[in-house]
């Protein structure tokens, strides 16, 4: 690492290409990071920290090339963006890495890119691990259930990456409706950020009162759990039928419901215990 008064643009006369791998553009000039046996940059450093290094551009060849610098990934500042290297020698660009305030512990991989005036280009990578605690957490928000889908939003509220495992139940009056094991869901969820994801239920009951349950974990340890109640309730096929048969198909709903209550209450009398519930508006109507 540079001192932070290295902004300079240093000029050496090239006399042998060093022994670190490069890239080189087709034209036979190379990028490789400065001082020679680093195949790729590597920075670590905590949030809100300055890190500096510096990329070397080679030019073996009998002509002039000038380049333009351009960092990808992480945020690079460079101690000048375009560069002019005489034959047969070598320019050292100082350049910094701003690691923001407000970023997470982990690793981010970014890229130092060089390109001429022809449109040739040289990369070489760059490692930032970013220091701190490693904590894994998430939530379920938002769940609800419509119909044939239920949709709910996962929040990785710690500082790694996860691989969401989804478990699925759901129970009506009469017993199990929906059981789906654990299984990994397709997707990545890094630190901060939020998904919306849907779950498709496309057998649910046509008239019932329904608790489902929601049940996510990872390799990492984090888990988080959500529960939404929901009644089907099959209108449109009992509006064409008559008022009375609404009316009955009402009346069953609620008997349906006290029962769901009373046992409720006795499991509450038993010392169970429930997870946080959602209770979903009148979803599941089915026309």
């Amino acid at each position: 690492m540079l001192s932070s008064t290295a902004r300079v643009l240093c000029l050496s006369l090239l006399a042998l290409l060093t022994a670190a791998p490069t890239a080189t553009a087709a034209e036979g000039w190379s990028l490789a990071p400065a001082g020679g046996g680093r195949p790729t940059f590597y920075a670590e450093g905590d949030p809100g920290t300055t890190l500096q290094d510096t990329v070397s551009v080679s030019n073996p060849t009998t002509r002039p090339v000038t380049v333009r610098l351009h960092g990808t990934g992480v945020p690079i500042t460079f101690a000048g963006t375009g560069v002019r290297v005489p034959a047969r020698t070598r320019a050292d660009i100082p350049f910094t890495v701003n690691v923001p305030a407000t970023a997470t512990p982990g690793d981010r991989t970014g890229t130092i890119v060089a390109r001429d005036a022809e449109g040739r280009a040289a990369t070489v990578r760059l490692q930032l691990h970013i220091a701190g605690p490693r904590l894994s957490a998430l939530t379920i928000e938002h769940m609800a259930v419509h119909g044939d889908r239920i949709t709910y939003d996962l929040v990785n509220r710690g500082t790694t990456p996860l691989t969401p495992k989804l478990a699925v139940h759901a129970t009506g009056i009469l017993g199990t409706l929906l059981d789906r094991p654990a299984r990994t869901l397709p997707v990545q969820l890094p630190p901060g950020q939020r998904l919306k994801l849907t779950e498709p239920w496309p057998d649910h009951p046509a008239l019932d009162a329904v608790d489902i349950h929601l049940t996510v974990t990872t390799t990492a340890g984090a888990h988080a759990t959500a529960t939404a109640s929901a009644r089907f309730v099959p209108w449109g096929a009992v509006a064409g039928i008559g008022v009375a048969l609404t009316a009955g198909a009402a009346l069953l709903l609620t008997r349906l419901l006290r029962l769901r209550r009373r046992r409720r209450r006795t499991d509450e009398g038993d010392g169970s215990s429930e997870h946080p519930r959602t209770e979903v508006e009148l979803t599941g109507a089915v026309t």
